[in-house]
């Protein structure tokens, strides 16, 4: 995996950056919008992620830009390490994941940007995330954004021998290599035998819940969070009733995860719905934060699949995030077609981003260790193909 193990007692508490432990001009959200435009500038000429848009929370005294622009900080950053607790799957322990500055930069425009909602030329929290997310999309897709492949390859540790295309110079741009495919045997699918078997969605770090309701309680805290605004429909909406008491399953993509996201089930594609929406980042700390509506308010496309065995219906919804240009469907998530359990439904372009699927209620029992761990509540590291639970008999 692309994170280091490291130990929970080595590392001081988590706290979030609020009101009262912030020096008051590091409390401006201007000052915190015109970081993030100038960090996506930067990105174009300077082609080390480590000292850009990636740079670590807790390092931050390594970019001289942030160090002037917001004094204070990168030491408030490297004193409560902020980031996530996160439990590795294949360990059963936990490790710290720091989180990069680009999505502290942009939860910080939402916690202080609220009574100022015009910050830069007139221009609102919304406007500034969007323009900053669409700029870096394009950055990403030049040519000479190959550049930052190598020093992104080092900051996540990633694993390139289980790419199908090994050699990162014939990657043509950034985002090329940023949803990159890998070798057909790089996630083998488990439980294949089963038929009743489910598996994940995405390299990435997972959290399960039996109803809306849960998950709202441990993770989801926005107050506008329910399954049909979820879905961008009405509460009296054949679609809504159909997920009344659904299960609620988030895949959170962090960068430096492998981007592409496949099918949990053995279904038949539906239609997709696509919703505009906000560029918010999908980190926890954005997610968990009461008052914040990210999965709800965010760009997404919601697709509908049918299980093969049964004939239900589940929800695979997409969501878009901060500094995420765009939510392709390839190859198998067309309408129509038969996909198997792990088969490639479509990709992220770059940022971080998440993936909710909704299964009907009474349809999954979910594996013992993701309802653990995410009552506790804490985010499961898990791979494309592991399983996350069985269809209910």
């Amino acid at each position: 995996m692309s994170s280091i193990p490291a130990s929970e007692a080595a590392l001081r508490p988590i706290q979030q950056i609020n009101a009262t432990n912030l020096p008051a001009h590091t409390q401006d959200p201007a000052v915190a919008a015109e970081t993030l435009n100038k960090l996506v500038d930067h990105s174009a000429e300077h082609h080390d992620v480590r000292h850009g848009i990636h740079a670590p929370m807790h390092r931050l005294s390594e970019l001289p830009l942030v160090h002037k622009l917001i004094p204070g900080l990168e030491k408030l950053a490297s004193e409560y390490h902020v980031g996530n607790f996160i439990v590795n799957r294949a360990t059963g322990q936990k490790f710290f994941e720091s989180m990069p500055i680009y999505p502290r930069l942009g939860m910080h425009l939402l916690f202080y940007g609220g009574e100022q909602r015009k910050l830069l030329q007139n221009k609102s929290v919304e406007s500034i995330l969007q323009e900053v997310s669409i700029r870096q999309g394009k950055i990403y897709d030049a040519p000479d954004s190959v550049h930052s492949i190598p020093s992104f390859i080092q900051t996540y540790s990633i694993r390139t021998d289980e790419l199908l295309e090994p050699d990162i110079h014939k990657y043509r741009t950034f985002n090329d290599f940023f949803y990159r495919r890998l070798k057909p045997d790089a996630r083998p699918v488990q439980n294949t035998q089963d038929p009743a078997g489910i598996c994940s969605a995405a390299d990435c770090r997972l959290v399960v819940y039996e109803n809306a309701t849960l998950a709202h309680q441990f993770w989801i805290k926005g107050n506008k969070f329910t399954i049909p605004n979820l879905l961008g429909v009405s509460p009296d909406s054949e679609l809504a009733q159909k997920f009344e008491g659904a299960s609620v399953t988030s895949f959170r993509l962090a960068p430096a995860d492998y981007h592409r996201f496949h099918s949990p089930i053995d279904g038949v594609v539906g239609e997709v719905t696509n919703i505009d929406g906000e560029y918010y980042t999908v980190n926890p700390q954005a997610v968990n934060e009461p008052g914040f509506d990210v999965f709800t308010a965010n760009k997404r496309a919601v697709l509908t699949m049918t299980h093969l065995q049964t004939g239900r219906q589940i929800a695979f919804v997409a969501i878009g995030a901060m500094l995420v240009g765009s939510i392709k469907w390839t190859g198998g998530g067309q309408p129509g077609n038969v996909v198997r359990r792990g088969e490639e439904l479509g990709h992220f372009a770059y940022g971080g981003s998440t993936v909710v699927v909704l299964f009907p209620k009474g349809f999954i029992q979910f594996d013992e260790d993701l309802l653990r761990n995410s009552r506790e509540p804490c985010e499961t590291l898990v791979q494309v193909g592991s399983s996350i639970g069985r269809i209910i008999t």
